[in-house]
């Protein structure tokens, strides 16, 4: 059921929801003529899924503008929204030819590095994501590898289990996971956790034999090809890369053109040679 959100009320639900790290949407009317069922300043906030806190009117209008909010969460960017309610056969509550335009704002939580696995290539990530402004959150099951003083530039510590992890972080879909574990068993133990996370990307470290093999593993658990697609491995851009240092910049390089949608392809392409 649709609760009636005050304009104060939906600030202070937009606030509390970006302090929980949900991603949500903003809609507000910002501009209203004629006959129309609610006016300039109403907001409605609309959460991943479709789920709506408020009403800016109903009907076909509001069906819009929550297709638009989706749209938003997935490009992160804000939109307007023009309509004219004329047609009460789409739920328009009259034919007067009122019009309003609505803004639509979409909220993400920060762009956020999930590291399973600290050793040399999960240390060499987190510093690099670090510098490049992203929040770093590890995780490891061993003892002592999940601290300050081994990844002094993390956000968030979680050693123990993936299990543990999991319950007490809230993967969302800014949330990229880097799974560079140590060994195929326990790249068997930790994938099938994060299936139903909302993660947009879970790659994983290893050349394309240990994959296969790690592949054949989850299959013979009971993945399917469909569930084990959600991960892409071998992990990151290919540049040769082969220091941690340099893995760590061919992961974060795919995240960021995934993230911001781009190729991967060069800027600039060399010139031809002449013939001689």
């Amino acid at each position: 059921m649709k609760k009636n959100t005050s304009s104060n009320d939906a600030i202070e639900e937009l606030v509390t929801a970006r302090q929980a790290g949900d991603p949500v949407v903003l809609a507000v009317i910002v501009k209203a003529r004629g006959s129309v069922p609610r006016h300039t300043g109403t907001k409605m906030l609309i959460y991943a899924g479709g789920r709506t806190s408020g009403t800016i009117g109903g009907g076909e209008l509001e069906a819009r503008v929550v297709q638009e909010a989706l749209a938003s969460l997935e490009d992160n960017q804000p939109r307007y929204v023009p309509y004219s309610l004329v047609d009460p056969k789409r739920g328009d509550p009259g034919v007067c030819g009122g019009e309003v335009e609505v803004y639509v704002e979409p909220h993400l939580p920060p762009l956020t590095i999930l590291i399973v696995g600290c050793g040399h290539v999960g240390r060499a990530v987190a510093q690099l994501a670090n510098w490049l402004g992203l929040r770093v959150v590890v995780s490891d099951d061993r003892e002592g590898m999940a601290t300050p003083e081994m990844v002094p530039e993390a956000d968030f510590y979680f050693p123990g289990s993936i299990e543990d992890t999991l319950a007490s972080f809230k993967v969302n879909i800014t949330t990229y996971i880097i799974a560079v574990t140590r060994n195929v068993e326990i790249d068997r133990q930790v994938l099938p956790r994060l299936l139903n996370t909302e993660a947009p990307y879970i790659g994983v470290i290893g050349s394309r034999r240990r994959w296969e093999e790690t592949r054949k593993l989850l299959m013979a658990d009971g993945l399917s090809e469909e569930q084990i697609s959600r991960f892409h491995s071998p992990i990151g851009l290919e540049l040769h890369a082969e220091t941690p240092e340099e893995i760590a910049v061919s992961i974060l390089a795919e995240v960021i053109m995934l993230h911001r949608g781009g190729t991967g392809d060069r800027m600039a392409v060399a010139p031809k040679q002449d013939a001689v």
